[in-house]
């Protein structure tokens, strides 16, 4: 039940901020601070379940909650809010999007793809409680994030 309630109310939070953004044309700036505070979410979650997986007595309620946070942002429909006109700007900050983001679509899908997969099966897995198969999935999430930053993020 716990978990049924927790993955309702992240796909009611995400769908909140998903729907706002399609109630009235958003600014750029309100696109750039939602994307960037979904990745903020995102990156809290890969941190808590990093911490849970390494922690002597993992906790599968704890990795549970996490893995399905994750699957719900990669399955949030990100992608919306990097519209046109977002390529540069500020929302809490500016934006570390290279531009290639918006013009290399294929390459930019294969990522997006490979995030849902990863981050879809992390759920599955976390739901067996089994710590060194969460661990070796978590990985593969890990590389999806690392290829995105690879090809689309500025370092600076």
């Amino acid at each position: 039940m716990k978990k049924a309630f927790t993955a309702l109310i992240t796909g009611a939070t995400l769908a909140a901020v998903a729907g706002a953004a399609f109630a009235e044309p958003a600014k750029s700036e309100d696109l750039i601070k939602w994307r960037q505070s979904a990745y903020q979410v995102l990156h809290w979650n890969m941190d808590r379940l990093k911490a849970n997986i390494d922690s002597p007595q993992y906790n599968k309620d704890d990795g549970i909650k996490a893995a399905n946070t994750i699957a719900a942002i990669a399955n949030s429909g990100m992608g919306s809010l990097f519209a046109a006109g977002t390529e540069t700007g500020k929302g809490w900050h500016p934006t570390s999007v290279k531009p290639a983001f918006f013009t290399d679509g294929k390459k930019v899908g294969e990522v997006a793809v490979a995030f849902n997969k990863e981050a879809n099966e992390l759920a599955k897995v976390a739901a067996t409680g089994d710590a060194a198969a969460v661990k070796a999935q978590f990985g593969k999430v890990g590389q999806t994030c690392k290829a995105c930053h690879d090809d689309f993020r500025r370092k600076d």
